[in-house]
């Protein structure tokens, strides 16, 4: 039986018809160099063959009778390759507005659950001879790596190759009945969780100790509620704006080495800046630091075997109080050390620990509330943002034959934080997807664009301080 774990659950609970809890992305392809040339027909075809066997793309949620535990997955025997990859064109004149504005409206509409929770768009005419595929998968199925992984079934080294994950036909879980399910939920809930909640109880104290120790010596991660209001931390919507833009992983690279911090802290600290200018232009530029939320991939350090989500978080803070860029990237560089030491200090399946006790009925009447009574703006910001780093192919790739051009990463948006950055490294490039809830900011297009100066403003200064002579 395979059953959804706590972690990937929430995702579901999590959703209302303003958060939506589907992650996006945008690819730009060339379709000149498919081996024998571009059809919607072949190339849905095409995807139909690679997904029809991977489990992840052709199964669907089964509820637990009375809501008594987490959803199982089940195959869909009734799999449609039709109502998951659809075609579009672009109005004239077909450019990156059109584009953007599309993908906006994509993507805030909801994943049908009677069905696998995926869909795809290929959008014709983008630019005159490019096209462009939408792509949405629901949380509760992917995180950053897992999803990267999945793409992987769908692209190839050479145009003419096959995917990179094709193999063996995999297995799908076997399909309980409904008494079956009723008897696993009521011992789960009477034996295993009660003894479950005991166990956790104490490491969870004892790093509650810690952390007061680390907060002490200044050595502790920031803290969530410690974030400065601004006009998108408030109750969303569920339209949504959507904005991309590239920047050079060369120059981050180049930064990183001359100034012997990370790729991670150069991404950052040019997300502050980015965030700085743009809330200063308009007048909003709190006095303390923007705080991010910034996931982090445990998958190499979980003991769980299920899941499709193995993550967890750290908080950080991006600098928006700082104005050089070179000084805010040292600031950042020393916080984010303090960061991941603390999280390390954390298990690394904490958080599935306790999103086990998710419970779906009061789950999701909580959440209800939450926005229902607009509590994100009553009580001190949790956070400002999500920012996520997700590590892409180092050399070019063939999607169904056609190059990537570009691959933009788009995450989902809270109640209280109604924007994400996620950016993608894809060779040589360094791809920035922006998404955010559409009133709480509607120039999101404004925000991309001070990336590509934000990373000149830097690197500027690093040379600066390379090139300058020390006075004698």
């Amino acid at each position: 039986m395979d059953r959804l774990s706590g972690l990937d659950a929430s995702f579901l609970y999590l959703e209302t018809p303003a958060q939506l809890m589907h992650v996006c992305g945008l690819i730009v392809l060339d379709p000149s160099t498919m081996p024998d040339g571009y059809s919607f027909e072949s190339m849905q075809a095409e995807i139909d063959r690679r997904v029809s066997d991977v489990p992840a793309f052709t199964r669907k949620l089964r509820r637990v009778p009375l809501g008594l535990d987490h959803p199982i997955w089940v195959r869909d025997r009734e799999f449609d390759i039709e109502r998951h990859v659809h075609r579009l064109a672009l109005p004239e004149p077909g450019g990156y507005k059109e584009l953007v504005t599309l993908a906006g409206h994509l993507a805030g509409q909801p994943l049908d659950r009677s069905r696998p929770l995926w869909e795809m768009w290929v959008i014709e005419g983008y630019e005159g001879d490019k096209v462009a595929v939408f792509s949405k998968m629901h949380h509760a199925t992917v995180d950053g790596v897992s999803g990267a992984n999945l793409i992987s079934h769908l692209c190839s080294l050479e145009a003419d190759a096959e995917p990179l994950a094709l193999g063996p036909k995999q297995e799908y879980g076997r399909e309980p009945g409904r008494r079956e399910l009723l008897s696993r939920a009521v011992v789960s809930n009477v034996a295993h969780r009660p003894m479950t909640a005991l166990k956790l109880l104490t490491p969870s104290a004892q790093l509650i100790t810690r952390t007061v120790g680390r907060a002490r010596t200044g050595t502790a991660m920031a803290a969530p509620f410690t974030a400065p209001r601004t006009s998108f931390n408030g109750t969303i919507t569920g339209h949504r704006a959507i904005a991309v833009a590239d920047i050079s992983l060369d120059d981050i690279r180049e930064i990183k080495s001359a100034t012997g911090t990370t790729v991670n802290d150069v991404v950052l600290a040019v997300a502050g800046g980015a965030l700085r200018s743009y809330l200063d232009a308009r007048g909003e530029l709190p006095d303390t630091s923007l705080l991010a939320t910034v996931p982090v991939s445990v998958r190499e350090q979980s003991k769980r075997e299920g899941g499709a989500n193995k993550v967890s978080a750290l908080f950080a803070k991006l600098g928006t109080d700082v104005e050089d860029p070179l000084e805010r990237l040292e600031e950042m560089s020393g916080n984010n050390r303090n960061a991941k030491d603390h999280h390390q200090a954390i298990s690394a399946d904490a958080l599935q620990d306790w999103a086990e006790f998710a419970a779906p009925r009061i789950f999701g009447l909580a959440v209800r509330a939450y926005a229902g009574l607009r509590l994100a703006e009553k009580h001190p910001v949790v956070h400002n943002l999500v920012i996520s780093n997700v590590p892409g192919p180092p050399i070019p790739l063939y999607f169904m034959g056609a190059q990537i051009l570009a691959l933009y990463p788009l995450g989902p948006v809270f109640h209280g934080a109604g924007l994400n950055i996620t950016v993608m490294s894809n060779h040589g490039h360094m791809h920035v997807g922006i998404i955010a809830c559409r009133e709480s900011l509607p120039d999101v297009d404004d925000l991309v664009q001070r990336f590509p100066a934000e990373l000149a403003a830097l690197k500027a200064a690093v040379i600066a301080q390379q090139t300058a002579k020390p006075l004698r």
